[in-house]
């Protein structure tokens, strides 16, 4: 395994997040913020205590959810937690989780 994280295969820096909280951006209108449990070659995920947003007509609706299976071709961008508010702030299109994350 590559020490140098600029180096990291995406399964290595994947695995590295087993156990953390994580936030998914899915094809569509749908992200979630979870624990990443694990995950397989497909880059289908386990995650649990999680919280789904998603953009519908009527609005924002959020879901907490305890597990969750997610297929790994319907994901479009994962991230770390930590990471979340900065990207978010970055991130014009998906600005409406700022105020369900604060």
């Amino acid at each position: 395994m590559a020490s140098n994280p600029s180096q990291l295969l995406p399964s290595e820096l994947i695995d590295r997040c087993i156990g953390s909280k994580i936030w998914v951006i899915m094809k569509g209108d749908k992200e979630l913020v979870g624990t990443l449990r694990g995950f397989d070659v497909y880059v289908n995920m386990v995650l649990e205590d999680v919280t789904e947003y998603e953009i519908t007509s009527e609005g924002r609706r959020i879901t907490k959810l305890d597990q969750i299976l997610l297929n790994g071709n319907n994901i479009a961008i994962v991230s770390e937690h930590h990471c979340l508010m900065l990207q978010l702030l970055l991130t014009s299109s998906h600005i409406y989780l700022v105020s369900a994350l604060v």
